[in-house]
């Protein structure tokens, strides 16, 4: 395997899933962080669209987040964070993406959005948190007793969610969650990743 290269910017929950799982999996990588306001030539020449994170490898181009953590647990996944490919994993990632993100970006940028008062938004993304808090009945983690790629897919936005307003997110009715949010973020791995270079 030639060069693996991300580009990536720290505080993007899409890159904090795909350094996660490239981490994870042992790949090693070379990582480019990008500033968002001077995209580099050669990332947009390999992504068009422009955003992060985007993988290079062998002449192939992965700039989907999903997609590079798929990628990365096909090369090595030793604590089966596929969970032997159960449909469910996908699923609830495709909830957190199409879903939950709708909400999450109007109630961290409500100013942006004044068609609704910002309790509105935080009550829609919500519904997703009471989800998880019932996944997490009886055990640590989303769909298993260990981690599996849903938590690490959502971990990133649930914190998003939680950081627009903390005091809240610490008094809220969601126990389990705030448990598991702070192992995630405690975790060797999420600190790694956060490093900065």
């Amino acid at each position: 395997m030639s060069e693996v290269l991300l580009y990536s910017f720290r505080r993007c929950p899409y890159a904090m899933r795909a350094r996660l799982a490239l981490r994870y999996s042992g790949v090693p990588v070379r990582i480019v962080e990008v500033s968002l306001k001077a995209k580099p030539a050669e990332m947009l020449a390999l992504s068009p669209k422009g955003t992060v994170p985007v993988l290079s490898v062998d002449g192939e181009v992965i700039d989907e987040s999903l997609a590079i953590m798929q990628w990365a647990l096909a090369q090595h996944d030793p604590d089966n964070w596929l969970l032997g490919g159960d449909p469910a994993v996908l699923a609830l990632v495709a909830e957190n993406d199409q879903g939950f993100k709708y909400h999450l970006d109007r109630y961290k940028y409500a100013e942006r959005y004044p068609e609704q008062p910002m309790e509105h938004y935080r009550a829609e993304g919500e519904v997703f948190l009471q989800k998880l808090e019932g996944l997490l009945t009886g055990r640590a983690y989303l769909l298993a007793d260990h981690p599996s790629l849903a938590d690490m897919a959502l971990a990133p936005f649930v914190r998003q969610f939680a950081h627009v307003d903390r005091d809240w997110f610490a008094a809220a009715p969601y126990p389990r969650l705030q448990q598991w949010l702070e192992r995630f973020l405690q975790s060797p791995l999420f600190v790694g990743v956060m490093a900065k270079t």
